[in-house]
């Protein structure tokens, strides 16, 4: 399902400040939000109610004293039919402020499904926006970010910004309307009385604002060193077969203690802000009502003020300083999700740097490739990659290409598929400069097939299909027959219903490997690229697909990596690179007739052989 579109609050040559932004996404279900308001008013309403019947009941029943309050009540329950005098009266209260505790309590729990459900659909619908803004972004950018950042990113700041939904606006408003509620009971009760009990209020408001900004603080740090602790995590557990065998797993689970000990650490001062202020709003409280019961029973005493209000104040006060230990919590929690905010606005922020122009072109399918004079550095200041590079592949030929490792061979792959501009020169396919092509048309003629292989935790069937519509069973099952894979499928559990685990757990590398050529094949790409697609694999299984190969690549222009030399053979030409440079082109005859740098490669392998 596709994620509503939140909408913008301010044009959008005006960027939006984070609350702005956070209330767009919150505007498709402005009618749940209303509804929970609505609830939170009503429930404050009720919370105001209770103390009043207990001054009316002590001044009525339980020490008769004539006091404003006390009157109002009667005459409302006179109103509403109830009895009012007598044991009868004082049951008839009792029920009303059961009733006003019971309704309460039922609009809190529907007012807390409400929002608790707001927040997950806003949770939704951000994180499938942001994957799928994450999906449009240029490969460059996933170089250069961690992946325990992104992941950080897609969990923890967006469930910060569930907590503010959840926990958040209408916590605050709750608070802020119980807070006015109990100022406009209390002054009008007694003034006396209200000064005294707000007496402390200034010490909590400076002890609020020293919480609030000191656990902001620590917040954000504590922020910034779990998405450490994530990214050492994702990059270590992926990489855990490497870390056995070179038996590092020592020091790789002391840099996570490290990491964790700063993560730890930072929260453990967030602690101690808690220690104190919640301990010190319950002393400031203590004080309050401390004050209320001496100056309150001495003008008791004088016929100043009722019991019956004395007993309301002890209670709207204690109802009163718990809101504003609760503002400054929540108020952190406003904090919290603002900087979230902040960095999921910079994410979505981010634009592709390649872009398709808005009328891609989209030539007759003719199978060529060329490079004119192409130089390339991934980044501006460091060496380049390709240097002056210019070649030309015909329709339905097999070129190779070799070269020691950082040659620039699958730097050729990501211009090929523009996940990188060139910075002088040009790419063509089929007679038109990638960049003028329309990037999803580009894309759909290659079938790539890497060294590296992705498989994904579902049936095998979507792993070659891997969403593409049109593709029938039919075409999947004679993919996997012309790379010999057909019978590694057939002996699994369910064939093309067998599932396999994270990164195409229950198959080999060389399995894995076969299930990758059959997902490039089975589109009927124009042309095919193996970037040293046959390295992970043992000798037996490269045979059988340079077998399949000899019939695959037919018809089709192949641009092949090359990591063994043996699969060079079957090209009708090679292309040698050497730091960046094309050093030689020709047949492998040739090239091994000129005794040059294709020479000298062709024997360090066989000598390793």
């Amino acid at each position: 399902m596709r994620a509503p579109v939140p909408r913008p609050l301010r044009s959008s040559r005006t960027p939006q400040s984070p609350l702005a932004w956070l209330l767009a996404w919150a505007y498709p279900y402005r009618l749940r939000i209303l509804v929970a308001t609505v609830l939170v008013t009503g429930g404050a309403l009720l919370q105001v109610v209770g103390p009043l019947l207990t001054a009316a009941a002590v001044d009525l029943y339980l020490k008769p004293q004539a006091s404003a309050t006390a009157q109002k009540v009667l005459a409302l329950m006179t109103l509403l039919g109830l009895p009012a005098s007598g044991s009868a009266g004082l049951v008839s209260l009792a029920a009303l402020y059961l009733l006003a505790l019971l309704a309460g309590a039922l609009l809190m729990v529907v007012q807390a499904k409400v929002m608790l459900t707001t927040g997950q659909l806003v949770m939704r619908d951000m994180r499938n926006r942001l994957f799928a803004h994450l999906q449009t972004l240029d490969v460059a950018f996933f170089h250069r970010t961690p992946t325990g950042r992104i992941i950080t990113r897609l969990t923890s700041d967006v469930e910060a910004v569930n907590e503010l939904f959840t926990s958040g606006f209408v916590e605050i408003l709750a608070d802020v309307l119980l807070l006015s509620g109990i100022m406009v009971v209390l002054f009008s009760l007694s003034v006396r009385l209200a000064l005294v009990a707000f007496s402390v209020l200034p010490l909590l408001a400076l002890l609020a604002w020293w919480f609030r900004t000191n656990a902001r603080e620590i917040y954000l740090e504590v922020r910034t060193r779990f998405a450490a602790v994530n990214t050492h995590l994702q990059e270590h557990l992926a990489g855990i077969a490497v870390i056995q065998v070179l038996r590092a797993q020592k020091p790789s689970a002391e840099k996570l203690v490290h990491l964790d000990a700063q993560h730890r650490d930072a929260n453990i001062r967030g602690i101690f802000y808690y220690a104190v202020f919640y301990p010190a709003v319950e002393l400031l409280t203590a004080f309050g009502i401390a004050g209320l019961l001496h100056f309150g029973a001495r003008w008791s005493q004088q016929g100043l003020v009722s019991f019956g209000v004395l007993v309301a104040f002890v209670q709207y006060v204690q109802r009163f300083y718990r809101p504003i230990g609760d503002l400054a919590e929540n108020y952190n929690v406003l904090q919290a999700s603002t900087a979230a905010a902040v960095r999921l606005q910079e994410l979505l922020a981010t634009k592709p740097k390649l872009k398709a122009p808005p009328r891609g072109q989209r030539p007759p399918r003719l199978g060529r490739l060329e490079f004119r004079q192409v130089s390339f550095a991934y980044q501006e200041g460091e060496p380049e990659a390709l240097k002056n590079v210019s070649f030309l592949v015909e329709p339905g030929e097999k070129v190779a290409v070799v070269g020691h490792t950082g040659a620039g061979k699958s730097t050729l792959v990501n211009l090929l598929l523009r996940f990188y501009d060139v910075q002088r020169g040009a790419v063509l396919v089929d007679g038109v400069d990638v960049r003028e092509f329309d990037l999803a048309e580009l894309r759909s003629r290659f079938a790539v097939v890497l060294q590296e292989v992705d498989c994904f935790a579902g049936t095998v069937r979507e792993n070659v299909a891997l969403g593409r519509q049109g593709i029938s069973d039919q075409r999947i099952l004679w993919a996997l027959e012309q790379v010999q894979a057909r019978e590694v499928v057939e002996r699994l559990p369910g064939g093309l219903n067998a599932v396999l685990g994270e990164r195409g757990s229950g198959l080999s590398v060389g399995e894995r490997q076969l299930l990758a050529f059959a997902r490039a094949l089975v589109g009927d790409p124009e042309f095919v690229v193996l970037d040293e697609a046959t390295a992970s694999v043992d000798p037996l299984t490269e045979a059988r697909i340079q077998e399949a190969l000899q019939r695959l690549l037919a018809g089709r222009t192949a641009l092949i990596i090359a990591h063994r030399l043996t699969t060079t053979q079957l090209c009708s030409r090679v292309l040698v690179f050497h730091r960046g440079k094309l050093v030689e082109s020709g047949s492998h005859a040739d090239l091994l007739a000129q005794r040059g740098a294709y020479y000298a490669l062709f024997g360090r392998q066989l000598a390793v052989s």
